[in-house]
This record gives C-alpha cells, structure tokens and sequence, in this order.
C-alpha cells in the first residue's frame, strides 16, 4: 500500500497509488496539509489514514510513499531528534533535521526489498533562524521551498490553486484557507486523494493541528 505516486508489484499486478500533501511559507509561520486516503491500485485501503506528523515541538512533516517505510522514517526521525537532544543539549536546527531524514531516505531507497521503499515527505519547522519547508524526495535528495510545494498524485490540482491565490505576505490564517482550497482541488479530480483534509500550523507558539474534517466533497476552510 502506497500514499504517493508510485508502482508495486502484487500478486503479478501492478498497483498504483496517490496523494495530496501542501506546504505553505506564510510571514508568520507554516502550513501543513494533506488529504487522508491510502490506496492500493483501485482500491481504497484507508480512509482515515494520517499524514502529518509532528517530530518535535517546533517541526513536522507531511508523508507519502509506501506506507510502512514512510511511517517507520518518521518513528526514527522523531527518535533521532530526541537523541540528538540528549547528547548535546539543545535542539537540531530544522535544516540539520531535514538533513537527517534525507541521510535515513537516502539508505532506504538504496537497500534490497521486494517492495520498493518509496518515501516523499515535506519537512517544516522553526528554530532561531525563522520558518523553514525542505523538500525531501523519495531518492534522498533535498531542496529549502521559500514559498509552497506540493506532493503526490494530485499536487498538479494544488499547484494550480497555489501558483494562482498565493502571495508572499499571506497570514497563516490565509494559508490555512489556501491549503484547504489546494487539497480540494485534488480531492474534486484525483481518485487517489480523497477521506477529508488536515491542516497544521507551525508558528512562534509551536505545532498545532489547525482543520480537521472527513470529507466526501468538497470542503470549505
């Protein structure tokens, strides 16, 4: 079972799977947000199914990819966070964390599985540096996002909505709107997205779940 695009090989078929994860730099902080369906191939595995994470009091991120991997990479980000803290006293910068899940990516895409270890997440937080989103793709690699990304099957929905309604100087209250829209917008044409939204909020006060709803349509924020 995936979250992501991608491909498996079960029972000598191919099964192809989706999702919808948004990441928003507002001047004030950082939205998160995701759809809540996991599927494999046509089939509907999860409707409820949780892809946002909180790693630490000030970072969380969204997941997609195969499901076991993507949830086993977050168990040992938050881990080695919590270690990392112990052994020097004071908290990883986001881009050090960042740096650390794509090292943990990096391994797990190049070790030998029957099942492909397919893992995509959007990294976010805030340390004394200000609001930072990294880009981790499934290969390992990593890009800083100074303005919105999106993943999964129907990020090309939400980057329709994003390149259209964002601007620079949105409020985290206005990002939380524009990532509900973005979502929406591929919950209404990618079969792959679907369950409800959830949205959260990274801000000077910390992470915080900001929307949550089940969903069969649309939604408005």
């Amino acid at each position: 079972m995936r979250t992501s695009e991608g491909v498996r090989i079960m029972d000598e078929k191919v099964m192809k799977t989706g999702t919808t994860t948004v990441a928003i730099v507002a001047k004030d902080g950082i939205v998160l947000a995701a759809d809540k369906r996991a599927t494999a191939g046509n089939f509907i595995a999860n409707k409820r199914i949780r892809k946002i994470y909180e790693v630490s009091d000030n970072m969380a991120l969204t997941m997609a990819g195969t499901v076991s991997d993507a949830q086993l990479l977050c168990k040992l980000i938050k881990a080695e966070l919590k270690l990392k803290k112990m052994r020097t006293g004071r908290d990883a910068t986001v881009k050090e964390s960042a740096n650390l899940l794509a090292n943990l990516v990096y391994s797990n895409i190049r070790k030998f599985s029957v099942i492909p270890g397919i893992a995509h997440f959007l990294f976010a937080g805030k340390d004394n540096t200000g609001f930072h989103v990294y880009d981790l793709y499934p290969d390992g690699s990593l890009s800083e996002t100074e303005d919105f990304v999106s993943s999964g099957s129907g990020s090309v929905m939400a980057y329709g909505v994003l390149e259209t309604l964002y601007n620079k100087d949105i409020s985290v209250d206005d990002a939380v709107k524009l990532a509900v829209k973005a979502i929406n917008a591929a919950l209404q044409r990618d079969s792959a997205s679907g369950g409800g939204i959830d949205v959260v909020t990274i801000t000077k006060d910390g992470v915080k779940r900001a929307f949550e709803k089940e969903v069969k349509g649309s939604v408005e924020a």
